[in-house]
């Protein structure tokens, strides 16, 4: 019976050596980031590059996986999937968070960033690194801003002046403020689904829009919209949140290998994005599709003013303390 009993010791180490090593397996972090966009956009290769540095960084310690084209969640779903455990990153809009916190509804007010270096300017800033933490309470963490641009008003009529734009029905993102915005010039918003857009363009459903230069390229409104006013009136942005449960939890040296893989790949995704801008708002023009119009001086404030008394309406809930730090980012 000895010779058995031998047999049967050495097979169950055995085994526990396999058991051990598959532990060993399982303890890899799995990261899935799911977005909405294609993988060639500023985002997407984004979203490839945090993979690539993360996985250099960390080694065989983390596995990350990139689910595009809102292949798992949309911009709409994926933030209660975070929460849930589906996915460990979502970067939806900006304008998408308003369940969530009120605060971030400041990347929404008109006219309050005069150009991206303002942008940058305070969302690097304290006050725009403290709003990454503002739905800490709800379980959410932002870990970075990603970059689209500012956006332009089209429609199929010319928008020089904020007269032009009464009556006019305008597709907006769901955001109470951006509502707001075009109830101040009198236009109605219709909140419609981005990739419902191109078709209530062309077939009369709404009259106009607001995008950036990318969006307004990438899903071709501009074939289907007679005049682009290069109005710079508001931000598209991204924010890339995770679970902060989630986040917390995680072993020390992998949490600070994924942000560092985030602060490059935030870089690099930003980085794109500018020459983006600047690439696609040409292909635009040089379609010869629709006609660019520039604002005059006064045109520019005559918008400004009309819609300036959006920013003392939601102050309350955003606070102005916020609002003053976004606008001294301007000088």
């Amino acid at each position: 019976m000895r010779p058995i009993t031998k047999k049967l010791l050495a097979a169950s180490v055995a085994m526990a050596a396999v058991l051990g090593m598959t532990n060993a397996a399982s303890a890899q972090v799995v990261v899935k980031y799911a977005h909405v966009v294609a993988p060639n956009t500023p985002k997407g290769q984004g979203a490839e590059f945090f993979k690539k540095r993360a996985e250099e960084l960390l080694g065989d310690k983390v596995q990350v996986e990139i689910y595009p084209n809102s292949q798992l969640f949309d911009d709409d779903k994926v933030l209660a999937a975070i929460l849930r455990g589906d996915v460990q990153f979502g970067a939806p809009s900006l304008a998408k968070f308003g369940k969530w916190t009120k605060k971030l509804q400041i990347y929404d007010l008109p006219f309050l960033f005069k150009d991206m270096d303002a942008v940058s300017c305070f969302q690097n800033g304290d006050s725009g690194q403290e709003l990454l933490n503002s739905m800490n309470g709800k379980g959410l963490t932002g870990v970075g801003y990603w970059h689209n641009g500012l956006k332009q008003l089209s429609a199929n009529k010319p928008l020089r002046m904020p007269t032009d734009a009464a009556g006019l029905k305008f597709r907006i993102q769901s955001s109470d403020v951006i509502a707001a915005q075009f109830e101040a010039v009198n236009a109605v918003p219709q909140k419609m689904a981005f990739a419902e857009t191109y078709s209530a363009l062309q077939t009369g459903v709404v009259d106009g829009q607001e995008n950036t230069w990318s969006n307004i390229y990438s899903k071709k409104f501009f074939e289907v919209q007679d005049y682009i006013t290069e109005s710079n009136h508001g931000l598209l942005d991204y924010m890339v949140v995770t679970s902060t449960k989630w986040w917390e939890g995680l072993d020390p040296e992998i949490r600070d290998g994924l942000a560092q893989a985030m602060k490059e790949s935030t870089d690099y995704a930003n980085g794109l994005a500018a020459d983006l801008i600047s690439e696609q708002r040409q292909a635009v023009i040089d379609s010869g599709e629709t006609e660019i119009l520039q604002l005059s001086g006064d045109e520019f404030k005559a918008w400004q003013g009309a819609m300036k008394p959006v920013w003392d309406q939601f102050s309350g809930e955003i606070g102005q303390n916020l609002i003053d730090a976004a606008a001294a980012c301007n000088s």
